[in-house]
C-alpha cells in the first residue's frame, strides 16, 4: 500500500441515524472496530490496468474521549468510486481512460449514484493524501493538539481537535489568504470548511501521518511542528511581514517535499 496521511472526522455515536448507530454499537460491543484499517485487493480491469478495490467488510475507526464514543466510518467503496471519477477529471494525462477506462468510469458513476440514493446521508469521513501531508491541513490544528505516541512498536505523529475549532481556524485564515497572492489556497480552505460543516457540530477531527511515519526518523517527527509554523506564517502574513511569512511557509513546504520525494524513489 502507498504510505498516506489521512484527515478524519469522528462523529459522536449518537449523531448517526438509528439504523447506523445500532450497526456501530454491535461492532463496538464485539470489539471489532477498535483497531485495524481498511483492507483492499487488486483487481485487473478489462483494459489490463490494476486498481485497488475494497476487500472484506466495511468498518470504522473508533475513539473514546471522556467516556463518549466517536466513530469515523471507512466507507471504502464510496471513497474508491469517488476517487476513480475524480482521477479522470483531474488527471494530467492526455488519455485518462488508459488508467480508468470509459466503461469502468460509467459503472463507477452509476454505482455512486445508487449508493447516494439509497443513503443520502452517507458522506466520506476521510480525506486521503498519498506520500505527503497537504500544508493546508495544518491550518486546522494548533501545536498543543499535536501527539507523538508509540503504536504497535512504531512512533505515530498525529493531531486531534474538534471540528468547531477547525472550522473557526479555517474561517479566520481565508480572508488573510484572499488579501494576499495565496488566494487560490484560500479557496481550498473554503472547501475544507464546507466539508467539515456537513458533519455533526460535536465531531472530532484528526490528522494522522499514518504510514508516512515509516519514512521518518524519531528525531524528524519530534522536530516536526508544522501546525505551529503555519499559524506563525499566517500571523506574519496578516501583519504584512512577507519575508518572514514566506520563510516559515517554505520550511513546512520543504518538509512536505522531502516526504513526497519518496514517491519518485518507489
Amino acid at each position: 500500500m502507498v504510505p498516506s496521511a489521512e484527515l478524519r472526522v469522528y462523529q459522536p455515536l449518537d449523531a448517526f441515524p438509528p439504523h447506523e448507530q445500532a450497526h456501530w454499537e454491535r461492532h463496538i460491543v464485539g470489539g471489532a472496530l477498535l483497531f485495524g484499517a481498511p483492507r483492499y485487493r487488486q483487481e485487473v480491469t478489462p483494459a489490463s490496468q490494476g486498481m485497488l478495490v475494497p476487500a472484506g467488510d466495511e468498518g470504522a475507526y473508533v475513539k473514546v474521549v471522556d467516556g463518549r464514543y466517536y466513530v469515523c466510518p471507512w466507507r471504502t467503496k464510496l471513497r474508491v468510486l469517488a476517487a476513480m471519477l475524480s482521477f479522470r477529471e483531474a488527471s494530467g494525462f492526455d488519455d485518462p481512460s488508459m488508467f480508468v477506462p470509459d466503461a469502468s468510469a460509467k459503472r463507477a458513476a452509476k454505482e455512486l449514484r445508487r449508493l447516494r440514493r439509497r443513503d443520502p446521508g452517507q458522506i466520506s469521513s476521510i480525506m486521503h493524501s498519498p506520500w505527503h501531508v497537504p500544508v493546508r491541513w495544518f491550518l486546522l490544528f494548533e501545536d498543543d493538539e499535536r501527539r507523538l505516541l508509540e503504536h504497535d512498536g512504531h512512533h505515530r505523529l498525529s493531531y486531534l481537535t474538534t471540528t468547531r475549532k477547525a472550522m473557526h481556524r479555517a474561517g479566520e485564515a481565508v480572508p488573510v489568504l484572499r488579501r494576499s497572492e495565496l488566494g487560490p489556497i484560500g479557496e481550498m480552505i473554503v472547501e475544507l470548511h464546507q466539508w467539515l460543516a456537513l458533519f455533526d457540530a460535536g465531531s472530532l477531527l484528526e490528522l494522522d501521518y499514518g504510514a508516512l511515519c515509516r519514512q521518518l526518523t524519531w528525531d524528524e517527527m519530534d522536530d516536526d511542528h508544522s501546525a505551529a509554523e503555519i499559524h506563525e506564517a499566517m500571523r506574519a502574513l496578516s501583519d504584512k511581514e512577507y519575508p518572514r511569512s514566506a520563510d516559515l511557509y517554505q520550511s513546512v513546504l520543504a518538509r512536505s517535499a522531502e516526504l513526497r520525494a519518496h514517491e519518485s524513489l518507489n
